[in-house]
């Protein structure tokens, strides 16, 4: 394949080398300019709303709010390019190691030649990008290069970057288009999927997802740590037992553990919306559970205590925790379906709703109604940076038709989109706010759940931000009356409410609770989006532990099976192959961590220019002071924690949703 004039999800608007835009050197309120700069400001955001502009008639997410265009401001860099390409390089080469191993020897000769000439296809790729690589040495430029970067992002090193979606879109869809899941049901094994990682490192849970404390650990500390709900009676459709409970916990009582507030509950109701789908004339399945945990006396970490494997009790009945022989294969198929419940809930609602299209509608707005020498304007944008690029790469190779969502995840695709939109068109913005969520959930309290590491370091980076956008906004806003005359503020509150539809959001009164609003979508932008994306590589990759689709129907008992029969609920080795693939990519590229203000162009100057941001005593500087602070005390947890949990790291947070 020549990649010469392969597509290209980089527009020429890229090419033509526009001005690297930069936060005013003297941001200012629109009630404080003359007429003449009122105008000015007017005219500027009525030009930029020809450019950014909404939509609601997207196919695969009908009916929420999104970008029409992604325009040249929200490309990327080609340092992030070089990133994600480093990435997709690395998942090629394990493909190509893994089509060696036996659980693919059936592969038929047309087959085998379909994967090579995609192999193939891949060292050209590893070629180009290795010369670009060689010509820039990105990581080491200096000011003298800046011509030579100007000029590639001009001509010839653009139309050698065009096409690298295809390297994306190869690396994810060749897989499910060549191999076929027949020659791999009889090979199906834990070390089967273990052998999946050739190049890259299997993560540690594929060691240890069989422990009943790593499964209770996930709710705290995993993929999805948002759907934990603290409870004081038990619902009429999971009839949990006195006796069950103290089977479970030795030496605890279910009322007294009620009453001091020790129980929790996972329920997946709201994946009644999901239909059941079918992968090459198998059936595949979604699951509804609901999962019961608890604190013992005196303890720190959940513990599991029950399952319902779907939400009619006289259907499902109530599992538990059990080592005898004749159970214990019954709760391994429960823990499975929780699983994969709680993977549909993460990707589709925690992950896609809850993040990656809520930037992107507070990105639109921001875009169309602040003018660039707003100080929230220069605030706020370098979170949404790459956010609406990589969203509607997304919509065209993730949630659409034939991609890894129809693949390996139960539902049918349109049920999949139809789950993202629920969840999108559902988030109420100040009842999602971090320290509101978590006393909703009755989660907040650590003398009740002292082991919630999801929650101590979300709050240490919420913290940090709400101090820094404080600082940042007294200088701005004098007082309360500065934020109800600012026309801009007013509009873009109503835009983000009415043509952005997020719940919830309404007009802002006080300096107090634009801190709040400006801290939530900075934190939502960078730390919520962290906290579940960078998961996927570590314990999404392996199938066994945590997947989309159960691969037969949920069990109705739970004594009498055997260990075939729980692999039977597990995908095609082919499927795990493309999730393991899938998910190590967008899981694994980290550009410009939480604090790090800069333009997206080279050579990626200071994004903040007012004196009163960056001074050495400023708000910037103490903002990244404080990050540091947090980035210590973390690490310091972690170290006493028996499994360190480093996903809010600043460090370890990308600015903006970017992957």
């Amino acid at each position: 394949m020549s990649y010469e004039n392969a597509p290209s999800i980089v527009p020429q608007a890229t090419i033509a080398g526009e001005d690297v835009k930069r936060a005013a050197r003297h941001p200012s309120l629109p009630q404080n300019d003359s007429r003449e700069q009122r105008e000015q400001r007017r005219e500027q955001i009525a030009v930029t709303s020809t450019r950014y502009q909404w939509t609601r008639e997207v196919a695969s997410l009908p009916g929420v709010p999104l970008a029409t265009t992604v325009p040249s401001d929200d490309q990327p860099s080609i340092e992030w390019w070089f990133k994600v390409l480093e990435v997709g390089l690395k998942i090629l080469e394990n493909i190509e190691a893994v089509q060696l191993r036996p659980i693919l020897a059936g592969l038929d000769e047309a087959a085998r030649k379909i994967i090579n000439d995609a192999l193939a296809d891949g060292h050209e790729i590893r070629a180009a990008v290795d010369a670009l690589r060689d010509r820039h040495r990105l990581d080491h430029a200096g000011p003298s290069l800046e011509s030579h970067i100007e000029q590639a992002t001009q001509g010839a090193d653009i139309e050698a970057l065009k096409g690298q979606d295809s390297l994306l879109r190869d690396i994810i869809t060749v897989i499910v288009d060549v191999l076929k899941a027949e020659e791999a049901a009889d090979t199906r094994s834990i070390e089967a999927y273990r052998d999946l990682y050739q190049t890259i490192p299997a993560p540690g849970i594929a060691y240890t997802f069989l422990d009943d404390d790593q499964f209770a650990r996930l709710r705290v500390a995993g993929p999805n740590p948002m759907l934990l709900q603290g409870i004081d009676e038990i619902p009429d459709n999971f009839p949990v037992t006195a006796a069950q409970y103290a089977a479970v916990m030795s030496g605890d009582t279910l009322s007294v553990a009620l009453s001091e507030g020790r129980v929790y509950l996972c329920d997946y109701k709201e994946l009644d919306v999901l239909v059941d789908g079918v992968w090459q004339g198998q059936a595949k399945y979604v699951y509804r559970p609901m999962a019961l945990f608890a604190v013992p006396p005196g303890g720190s970490s959940l513990k599991p205590v029950a399952i319902q494997c779907g939400q009619d009790s006289s259907r499902y009945p109530v599992m538990t925790p059990s080592v005898s022989a004749s159970q214990k294969w019954g709760w391994e198929m429960a823990k499975f379906v929780v699983q994969v419940a709680d993977c549909n809930y993460h990707e589709l609602f925690v992950h896609l709703g809850c993040t990656h299209l809520v930037s992107e509608a507070i990105a639109v707005a921001t875009r169309r109604n602040l003018a660039n020498v707003h100080p929230l304007w220069a605030l706020l944008v370098p979170h949404f940076e790459g956010t609406l690029f990589i969203n509607n790469l997304a919509v065209e190779t993730l949630i659409n038709a034939g991609g890894p969502i129809d693949a390996f995840f139960g539902g049918t695709i349109t049920s999949s989109q139809l789950a993202a939109v629920k969840a999108r068109l559902s988030f109420d913005f100040f009842r999602k706010m971090t320290p509101v969520d978590f006393a909703e959930r009755k989660v907040a309290d650590p003398a009740r759940l002292p082991d919630y590491p999801y929650r101590d370091d979300a709050m240490l980076v919420w913290d940090a931000i709400h101090d820094w956008t404080s600082q940042y906004i007294d200088i701005y806003y004098p007082d309360d009356d500065a934020v109800t005359g600012d026309t801009e503020l007013a509009q873009w509150a109503t835009s983000i409410a009415s043509e952005g539809h997020i719940i919830g959001f309404r007009p802002i009164t006080s300096r107090a609770q634009l801190v709040d609003v400006c801290t939530m979508i900075i934190f939502t932008a960078s730390a919520q989006h962290a906290a579940v994306n960078f998961p996927q590589r570590t314990m999404m990759t392996f199938a066994p532990a945590v997947t989309g689709a159960g691969w037969t129907a949920a069990p109705t008992g739970q004594k009498d099976h055997d260990k075939d029969e729980w692999l039977d609920y597990m995908p095609p080795m082919s499927l795990a192959l493309e999730q393991l693939s899938s998910l190590f990519l967008l899981g694994s590229v980290y550009y410009r961590p939480l604090g790090d203000y800069c333009t997206n162009r080279f050579p990626y100057e200071s994004w903040f220019q007012d004196p009163a941001i960056t001074g050495s005593e400023g708000p910037l500087a103490r903002f990244q002071a404080g990050l540091r602070a947090v980035e210590e005390r973390i690490i310091a947890r972690n170290r006493k924690r028996m499994h360190p949990y480093v996903y809010l790291q600043p460090s370890q947070i990308p600015t903006s949703t970017n992957i």
